[in-house]
C-alpha cells in the first residue's frame, strides 16, 4: 500500500527505502522535536541531500553573520509570502520568542512595522526573493548595508533565505502535512495566521 494511502499526513510518495542516513534525519527529529516530522518522510528518500542543503544553509548563515533573530525574519517572512505552513508555523514561533508572539504573527501576515529597520529590510529583501527576484532595487540592497551587511553577506544572506524557499517548495509540492505538534507548540497568535497551505495532520 502506498504511503499516501496509509499514512496521508506524510504526503504523496510511497515508503522509502531503508538507509542510516534515513534512520539519523529521523533520530535528530526525535531528539530536537520528540517526534519525526511528516516532511522527513519525504526527505527520507534523499536524506544525503537533505543534510547537503542543510550544511548549505548553515553556512551561509554563518557567512552572513546572521543571529538567530535575523534567521527567523528571514525564514517567516520567507514562508507567510510562500504560503508554507511548515515554517510559518516552526519559525514564527522562533521569532515570537525573540520579538514578541504579535510581531511574528504580524511578519507572517507581510506586516514589519514592529520590527525594527534592519530586520524590516531583511523581511522585505525575502519576500522580494519569493515573489519577483527580479524585481529587487539597489535601494533594497542599501537598505540591506544600512542594516549592517557589506557585500559580501548580503549575497550570503540571499542565498540563506533562497535555500529556505527551496527547502519549502519541497515539503510544500510533496503533500506533507504540517505536524499537530508543531501547531499546538506555536503560539496562538502565530497559528491563527496560518489558515494557509496544507491542512494540519490528523495527529
Amino acid at each position: 500500500m502506498s504511503e499516501d494511502a496509509s499514512r496521508p499526513d506524510r504526503g504523496f510518495l510511497g515508503p522509502h527505502a531503508p538507509s542510516e542516513a534515513a534512520e539519523r534525519l529521523f533520530a535528530d527529529d526525535r531528539e530536537e522535536s520528540g517526534y519525526v516530522m511528516n516532511l522527513s518522510h519525504a526527505w527520507a528518500h534523499q536524506p544525503e541531500a537533505h543534510d547537503a542543503l542543510m550544511d548549505l544553509v548553515r553556512q551561509a548563515a554563518a557567512a552572513a553573520g546572521l543571529s538567530f533573530r535575523q534567521r527567523g525574519v528571514l525564514v517567516a517572512a520567507c514562508a507567510g509570502a510562500l504560503g508554507d505552513p511548515h515554517c510559518s508555523l516552526a519559525w514564527g514561533s522562533r521569532l515570537a520568542g525573540q520579538v514578541g508572539d504579535d510581531v511574528a504573527a504580524a511578519v507572517l501576515r507581510g506586516d514589519d512595522s514592529g520590527l525594527e529597520p534592519g530586520d524590516a529590510a531583511l523581511a522585505r529583501w525575502a519576500r522580494r526573493l519569493v515573489r519577483d527576484p527580479s524585481a529587487t532595487t539597489p535601494a533594497d540592497v542599501q537598505a540591506l548595508r544600512d542594516a549592517g551587511f557589506d557585500d559580501a553577506q548580503v549575497v550570503a544572506l540571499t542565498l540563506y533565505a533562497a535555500l529556505r524557499i527551496a527547502f519549502s517548495t519541497v515539503n510544500d509540492a510533496l503533500g506533507a502535512r504540517p505536524d499537530r505538534a508543531l501547531a499546538d507548540a506555536a503560539p496562538g497568535a502565530v497559528r491563527a495566521v496560518v489558515t494557509y497551505g496544507r491542512p494540519l495532520a490528523a495527529g
